[in-house]
């Protein structure tokens, strides 16, 4: 829970003469001597009556421009009363933290002063301190069944108006990459904002092995629209494939080499669940697509894919959550889609049983992903038995059982719908099982389950038992 200290002392002269007697006063016998009653400077503290924000002031402000914080704190002038002010200050206050150029924000709230004041005049004060000009910070983090360390630096509010430029290098099981980035938000409006990546990535992918190293650069613009958010992106991306091990099939072995891709993106999020690890309520739907090779490059397609989740509490702090993935791609032209623009399915994060990417296409034990899929899974979470540490470590673990079923192919887009639905509803794998669920923060989850498999096909690699993963998205 965020820190806030509320340092004031408000108190106003009685607009009216307060009533000597009556039946709010009554005969006080002795104690009524003990009472001085000043109806000229009698003082009371006001919560509802009206008020008027005379003034703001900002202590400890340096590079930051005053325009950027105008409209972070603009709201404040707006309120009527003073529970109105406190909560209309509280929320500045999380702008103004949001912004991401503050270490520290405090609120104070006095009687205004001066030869201006009104009798219900107030200032506010807002006690800032500054981010350094340059900042570093050390991390780890957790990604689908993978771990990385990560150092950064960064150059928070370099121009006074909360742009950031930013330094990262990750170390990974399976990832190395670092980035440059620039960071630009809209004054008044922190949701819509503008980015700049320039990055470099090696990652190793072993249930291909396949080796692609990316080099590109980016462009990314956010805005909401209602409940929705919006990212429109532009990416090009220098890229090299080649064989993580000798032993990789030829299928991988011809896809190695270089290629260039330019494309265009947009992603559609409608968020609306309490938690985005552990849910007990709320909503959520992702809808992307992206379109290659209209803006250069020799990589041409389009690619549709979504993710949809509903969770709902029942008694007894049971939750049930119902999601369902799919995605499609197109190639353009008479040239195959690439190994690095495919779907893949499986794994701890997905169909849970089976081994990390190991449904669908492959040759010699190296799998080649799919231009068409979709996964779906139902969870019933509970607290752990006899809820151990309720109300604290123990909050954090859940029991859950689960059911998941899924479908990876390549289609025939010569072939009609009826056809492709056919493909994907033949050779369904599908699992079932239980386990326990370790929610890490609102980072990411750990997950250690019993896994009973099913619908196998010929090329699949199962994980029949105990299966541990860890990441931040589950199916």
């Amino acid at each position: 829970m965020d820190y806030i200290k509320w340092s004031f002392f408000v108190y106003f002269q009685s607009l009216e003469p307060l009533p000597m007697s009556g039946p709010d006063f009554g005969a006080l016998g002795e104690e009524a001597e003990l009472v001085e009653v000043e109806p000229e400077t009698k003082q009371e503290i006001l919560e509802n009556k009206d008020v008027v924000v005379q003034h703001v002031h900002f202590d400890g402000l340096g590079r930051t421009k005053d325009d950027i914080i105008m409209y972070e704190i603009s709201d404040v002038f707006k309120a009527k009363n003073l529970i109105d002010v406190m909560r209309k200050s509280h929320e500045a206050r999380e702008k103004l933290l949001r912004l991401g150029i503050f270490r520290q924000v405090e609120v104070l709230i006095d009687t205004c002063q001066g030869d201006d004041a009104l009798p219900n005049g107030l200032d506010v004060t807002f006690e800032v301190t500054e981010l350094r000009r340059l900042t570093g910070s050390y991390n780890t983090m957790v990604g689908n069944n993978e771990g990385s360390m990560v150092l950064g630096l960064k150059f928070p509010n370099l121009f006074g108006r909360a742009e950031k430029v930013t330094f990262q290098f990750s170390y990974g099981t399976k990832e190395t990459s670092y980035g440059l980035s620039f960071f630009k938000p809209q004054p008044g409006n922190f949701e819509r904002n503008f980015s700049v990546n320039l990055y470099k990535v090696t990652g190793q992918f072993p249930w291909s092995s396949l080796r692609e190293t990316d080099r590109g650069i980016s462009t990314e613009l956010n805005f909401p629209i209602w409940k929705t958010n919006h990212t429109l992106k532009w990416e090009g991306v220098w890229r090299e494939l080649g064989c993580l091990a000798r032993t990789a099939s030829f299928s991988v072995r011809e896809e190695s080499g270089h290629s260039l891709k330019s494309s265009l993106s947009h992603a559609m999020v409608i968020d609306s669940r309490n938690s985005t690890i552990l849910p007990k309520r709320g909503a959520l739907l992702k809808i992307n697509q992206e379109l290659a090779g209209y803006t250069g490059g020799d990589v041409r397609f389009l690619k549709e894919d979504f993710e949809f989740q509903l969770n709902k509490q029942l008694l007894w702090d049971l939750v049930f959550s119902a999601s369902l993935w799919g995605g499609m791609l197109v190639p353009i032209g008479d040239k195959p889609s690439s190994i690095a623009d495919r779907f893949y399915l499986g794994g701890p994060t997905s169909v849970r049983g089976f081994s990390m990417y190991s449904i669908g296409p492959q040759n010699e034990g190296d799998y080649l992903g799919g231009d068409a899929y979709w996964a779906g899974g139902l969870h019933l979470y509970t607290p752990l038995p006899f809820r151990p540490g309720r109300g604290g470590f123990g909050d954090l673990f859940r029991t859950h059982f689960f059911l998941n079923a899924g479908n990876l192919c390549n289609l025939n887009y010569g072939d009609g719908p009826r056809a492709h639905l056919q493909k994907l509803a033949e050779y369904i794998r599908w699992s079932y099982g239980a386990g326990i669920v370790l929610r890490l923060g609102n980072i990411a989850r750990l997950e250690l389950n019993y896994c009973f498999p099913m619908g196998v096909q010929s090329g699949d690699r199962i994980c029949d038992g105990v299966q541990f993963g860890a990441g931040i998205r589950f199916l």
